[in-house]
């Protein structure tokens, strides 16, 4: 497994553009290479950019991972015109410590027996690099930047693409 390879700066502003996002699409690799995507609740960031999900040891991304551990997280708030993309290791981590410290009723909905069944586990993705794209203003710099473009023909220069940490090899 690879470490994480951003600066504090970097993961600081990663962390703070997906701070108010719950839900991502993590996107694993399948053994015939197809990849498989899923939405996933984030239910903590570490220090360190690492990443925490509840899952089940028995499921499909659970193998995939064990396969193949790259895996890619995609946040979206549409709202406020951010867009995070973020690229890592994940692994499959039985802590019961850790798994009542992050629990909440509202996971219930999703594992009924509670935090106690044996078949829960936890997922940590530990970033290596990430993207992000936004635009300061949001949805009400986008209207304006639609209407001047579409009265002067000039394009749209509000958002912002910041690129941070070095994909593995």
């Amino acid at each position: 497994m690879q470490t994480q390879t951003l600066q504090p700066l970097e993961l600081h502003k990663l962390k703070e553009e997906i701070k108010d996002i719950r839900t991502a699409m993590l996107t694993t690799q399948r053994e015939d290479g197809e990849f498989h995507s899923r939405p996933m609740a984030t239910h903590d960031v570490d220090d360190d950019g690492s990443m925490w999900f509840f899952t089940y040891k028995n499921s499909n991304k659970v193998r995939e991972i064990q396969q193949n551990d790259r895996v890619s997280l995609g946040f979206v708030d549409t709202g406020d015109e951010t867009y995070v993309a973020i690229s890592g290791n994940a692994e499959v981590v039985d802590d019961r410590q850790k798994i009542e410290e992050l629990w909440n009723d509202v996971l219930k909905t999703w594992f009924p027996d509670g935090k106690d069944d044996p078949n829960i586990t936890l997922l940590k993705v530990t970033t290596h690099s990430g993207e992000y794209w936004d635009r300061p203003g949001g949805k009400m710099m986008q209207l304006f930047e639609m209407a001047k473009g579409a009265l002067t023909g000039q394009p749209d220069t509000s958002g912002r693409d910041e690129k941070f940490g070095e994909e593995p090899r």
